[in-house]
């Protein structure tokens, strides 16, 4: 399933045209799980993650996508991890079942921990959930800057723009000795590194 999954974004990007890549692959190694933690932008940010980064990854996603016939299916049969964040005890039970998961089938996590789409391209600040189970489990984190899909898909629009696209890697941050009373000042570093990453590439655009 992962195979299919990063088959399908190919796929998605290369009908349309667009062109994508990806920067600091040196940093990691694909026999080792991460949390991949970045920004969220553009219907495009998932395609481009899965098509870039060649680890078995799933993602972390919200409950209500289960309603969705076939794309449910789909997520369950690859493995991904659905979170209720209805009320804080069902966020908690759901995240306690993805530890569990993890466990018995170690696989790199997608992460996306704004919450929701950006509307207006700028990186909101990060919910902490996701990233506490990364400490409580001790898997390194890759801040992940997801650049140019903003310009090429808003969210609402149907048009699509000429940019270029790119995932950018940062140095993993070994999770091991951190801990999870910090989670508010380790979000907001990460943040701020995928920010960094993000206003690099943006300069050397211009």
């Amino acid at each position: 399933m992962a195979w299919v999954a990063q088959t399908w974004s190919k796929l998605i990007l290369g009908s349309g045209g667009i062109q994508y890549s990806i920067s600091g692959l040196d940093k990691i190694s694909q026999n080792q799980s991460y949390f991949f933690v970045g920004n969220h932008a553009s219907g495009f940010d998932i395609p481009l993650a899965y098509a870039t980064i060649p680890n078995k990854m799933v993602s972390i996603a919200k409950i209500e996508l289960k309603k969705i016939p076939v794309f449910a299916q789909a997520l369950t049969a690859g493995g991904h991890i659905f979170v209720d964040r209805s009320n804080h005890d069902k966020a908690i039970d759901s995240l306690e079942k993805a530890k569990k998961s993890l466990n018995e089938d170690p696989r790199s996590i997608l992460l996306f921990p704004e919450g929701t789409r950006s509307l207006d391209g700028q990186i909101k600040s990060f919910k902490r959930g996701g990233i506490v189970m990364a400490i409580q489990m001790g898997i390194p984190i890759v801040p992940m800057a997801l650049c140019g899909t903003f310009e090429l898909l808003t969210k609402g629009s149907w048009g699509l723009g000429k940019t270029p696209i790119e995932t950018v890697l940062g140095e993993p941050i070994i999770t091991k000795d951190l801990d999870t009373k910090d989670r508010r000042v380790i979000a907001e570093q990460i943040r701020d590194e995928v920010i960094r990453l993000k206003n690099e590439w943006e300069a050397k655009r211009r």
